[in-house]
């Protein structure tokens, strides 16, 4: 496996060996430790699986308390995938970084604690992996407003009118939101 670092520390882009021929691929999507050999000793609990149609623009959300890191990918359709750091004590505070996933590039990609969370998928039908360290608490989740203009998030939106949940439509600015420390 290739593992990318990004623009800011922590979230990291993996590109995972692929082996195929005309029949089709075979590839390992996680390997205790492969990963744990690379640096990234994780304990996964919790697996989601979301379908989205093109346009649908899910986050960005976190959990404080109790903040997940993602280990995601798409394996049907295509995403631009966003990770912004709201970890206060860190230079890159308000920064995001950003990748496009899709089933054909077969990319992963990091996003640790501390991390705000989101996507908008580019096309009908894509299907979309989450592995979580830790269990999803409704309680403790936050919404950091998708388009706030302090963070400046580039999101190619060319001929797409995002689709938010009500609960993101009422994310919340960087300057608003309970951001660790």
């Amino acid at each position: 496996m290739n593992i990318i670092e990004t623009a800011i520390p922590g979230p990291l882009i993996i590109e995972p060996k692929v082996f195929g021929d005309e029949r089709g691929f075979f590839m390992e999507s996680w390997n205790a430790d492969r990963f744990r050999e690379a640096g990234l000793d994780l304990n996964f609990v919790q697996d989601n699986h979301s379908r989205s149609a093109r346009g649908v623009l899910r986050g960005l959300h976190f959990q404080n308390p109790n903040p997940q890191g993602k280990l995601v990918r798409v394996v049907a359709g295509r995403v631009w995938d966003v990770a912004v750091d709201i970890r206060k004590s860190s230079p890159h505070f308000g920064k995001w970084v950003g990748v496009e996933l899709s089933a054909a590039n077969k990319r992963m990609f990091w996003v640790p604690p501390g991390f705000a969370h989101g996507f908008v998928s580019l096309e009908d039908g894509t299907d979309f992996l989450y592995k979580c360290t830790a269990l999803y608490e409704p309680a403790a989740e936050h919404s950091l407003m998708w388009n706030d203009p302090s963070v400046g998030i580039e999101w190619p939106l060319e001929g797409i009118e995002p689709q938010l949940s009500k609960k993101d439509l009422e994310g919340k600015s960087l300057d608003q939101i309970e951001a660790f420390a």
